[in-house]
């Protein structure tokens, strides 16, 4: 027994010696110390000795085991310390390599013009409000002065949800001047931006679902002046001291007096022509239509819970792809949905 135990210890060095890899290793445990082990064989014919060689067979096992499981786990350390290299190795990061590039998008030419309207209202001090997109007519028309029968409200302009036409998408942000109004008391100072919806057909100028902004301010006398005065303020932030405006006579169910803003075109500077043809842009006009507004009919207040003798307000509301098409000069407002990433790398 004893040239047996000294044959296994010999044996199972020399392999664990050789091993190369945890399963290898995990194997040759299991093999020489397992329950079915080599050295477990071994120990079960411990009954066949007599009483005084037992103890000597017995420390002589021990010491068997103790060299095996001794050499396990310096071969384990020094496995796992060579499967770490390895791994460190093939990973390896060249600090000293160039990194690739990010590439970091923008903000599209829309939101650009935007922000930059949004930062000249808030710095004039009104408050930027949002509301709802599916409206009611009451807040998209009726209050606003619109009675039944306007144009405006006819189905073949606006996208109804109910047969009795109480609900739609909004046609204008102008909505949010009665919520506000409803909600806040004089004075007032605010900017609805957002979507809306009316069933035009896409066009150069055109598009059945577009973005508007509206403005409202009621104070005690408020005038004409100070709405000129706000947009041309605005006006000239966006396209320079030396823009050229126009304001003309309007009518709006919901302001009296009434007003549109024109901007001269910019790709024909107000000659309606290009190289003898018609401009696209305008159409031939000259000019583009770019917001309509007035003074805030006492109707409208009074709808509001606000004294007409007491207070005046301006209303005004603006296409904001109109307004990117001047800003960016942009021919072609359809090409602002498009999301070309060759047109909108430009801006």
């Amino acid at each position: 027994m004893k040239e047996q135990l000294e044959q296994i210890k010999k044996s199972a060095l020399d392999a664990l010696e050789s091993a190369a890899t945890p399963a290898a290793l995990d194997e040759l445990r299991v093999r020489l110390l397992g329950k079915k082990g080599e050295l477990t064989a071994v120990l079960k014919q411990m009954g066949k000795l007599s009483p005084e060689e037992r103890p000597v067979m017995g420390q002589l096992a021990n010491s068997v085991r103790a060299s095996i499981e001794q050499k396990l786990e310096e071969r384990k350390a020094q496995i796992d310390s060579a499967v770490l290299e390895a791994k460190l190795a093939a990973e390896a990061i060249d600090v000293t390599i160039p990194g690739q590039e990010v590439c970091l998008g923008h903000q599209h030419p829309m939101n650009q013009v935007l922000q930059q309207i949004k930062d000249i209202f808030v710095g004039l001090g009104y408050q930027v409000v949002d509301g709802p997109e599916v409206e009611l007519a009451s807040y998209n028309f009726t209050r606003l002065n619109i009675e039944e029968g306007h144009p405006s409200r006819d189905r073949s302009d606006t996208f109804y949800f109910t047969d009795d036409d109480s609900v739609l998408l909004r046609t204008q942000t102008s909505p949010m001047q009665i919520r506000y109004m409803e909600n806040h008391k004089p004075p007032l100072c605010m900017l609805a931006p957002g979507r809306v919806f009316r069933k035009d057909e896409a066009d150069a100028t055109h598009s059945p679902m577009f973005h508007q902004i509206e403005g409202l301010v009621v104070d005690e006398h408020i005038t004409m002046g100070d709405l000129k005065g706000a947009l041309i303020t605005m006006m000239r932030k966006i396209y320079g001291v030396d823009s050229v405006t126009r304001f003309r006579p309007h009518h709006f169910p919901f302001t009296e007096p009434s007003c549109e803003m024109d901007m001269q075109c910019h790709k024909c500077h107000g000659t309606g022509q290009i190289d003898g043809q018609v401009c696209s842009t305008c159409h031939g006009e000259g000019w583009i239509e770019l917001l309509g507004a007035g003074m805030v009919h006492p109707d409208v207040l009074r709808n509001c819970g606000i004294d007409p003798d007491k207070y005046s307000g301006f209303a005004f509301g603006m296409g904001l792809e109109r307004t990117a098409m001047g800003r960016l000069k942009i021919n072609d407002l359809r090409l602002i949905f498009d999301n070309d990433v060759r047109f909108l790398n430009q801006f």
